[in-house]
């Protein structure tokens, strides 16, 4: 086989991986622009039998509130990545230091919060018995500000920054903070773009916390908030409870398309933001190497 035709066959392998992974969204697309009843008849298609903006006008039925969710939901990823990443990165710089000594205590330290926790109640009471961060936006940040998982592979990265990088800005009279800030910070910026793209995915997907502390609408991020809008409508419509114009109003609700429209409307702005990482990923591959 010839160096061009395994070239072909490469590509094309690859086109059609490419393909598999983007065919799941356009479904996810196409199904929330179908209409309940064509989607019950002809079941799932690429292309809609019947086209339908229902599901849309559901989840955008009351726009100040989806607006305040995107508000809140932008507000707690900015400033929870920031601090999360500078944390992350202030306590895997020490014990990736061969010479600190406590590094291998730290290390296990870090490592056993990984294997073990405090649970959920003792987790709640911390919270708000004594924190008193109940209905804040700290009680949507804070949980997730130093994540053992994220310490360790930033660890990782800087085990390998070379530590004559270190001893010569040493010699050169630079202090502790100033190496960090002005050499192993530029030097980790392609694991620092990683780790906080998916810091930042975790604060965009967060609801759990927010059903755990938050009551107030005014707080409320929008994957909780577009959890309640499908469950309130479900409710609405099955629960033997609910009043008879409620059921009426609910009882062709497009449970199928709406679900795939608040996918769209939860995580299109982190599929802009993707592409824009993906020089990182390739320049960390030289990151880090000295010149012989």
């Amino acid at each position: 086989m010839t160096l061009k035709s395994n070239n072909w066959f490469i590509n094309a392998f690859f086109i059609v991986v490419c393909l598999l992974i983007v065919a799941p969204f356009i479904l996810v697309v196409s199904i929330s622009l179908s209409s309940e009843d064509s989607l019950f008849e002809y079941g799932y298609q690429f292309i809609p039998r019947v086209w339908s903006g229902e599901a849309y006008r559901i989840v955008f039925e009351k726009p100040d509130t989806i607006l305040r969710g995107y508000g809140v939901t932008i507000m707690i990823t900015i400033i929870g990545t920031f601090l999360s990443l500078m944390l992350t990165a202030l306590m895997a710089y020490p014990i990736s230091r061969r010479d600190f000594r406590y590094n291998r205590p730290l290390t296990f330290y870090v490592f056993f919060t990984m294997l073990f926790n405090g649970g959920l109640i003792p987790f709640y009471i911390l919270m708000t018995q004594y924190l008193h961060l109940k209905n804040s936006l700290a009680a949507l940040i804070i949980p997730a500000l130093m994540s053992p998982f994220n310490i360790m592979i930033m660890k990782g990265f800087l085990d390998k920054i070379s530590p004559e990088i270190v001893e010569s800005a040493k010699i050169d009279g630079a202090r502790e903070f100033r190496i960090f800030f002005r050499i192993i910070l530029p030097l980790s910026t392609p694991a620092l773009a990683t780790l906080g793209l998916f810091i930042a995915f975790g604060y965009w997907n967060e609801w759990y916390n927010a059903l755990l502390f938050i009551d107030n609408d005014k707080y409320i991020p929008l994957q909780l908030l577009l959890v309640r809008i499908l469950s309130q409508a479900e409710f609405l419509a099955n629960s033997p409870m609910a009043q008879v114009s409620d059921k009426l109003q609910f009882a062709q609700f497009p449970t199928l398309s709406v679900r795939m429209a608040m996918a769209i409307v939860a995580s299109g702005p982190m599929l802009l933001v993707f592409p824009f990482f993906q020089k990182y990923f390739v320049k960390g591959i030289t990151v880090g190497s000295l010149k012989g």
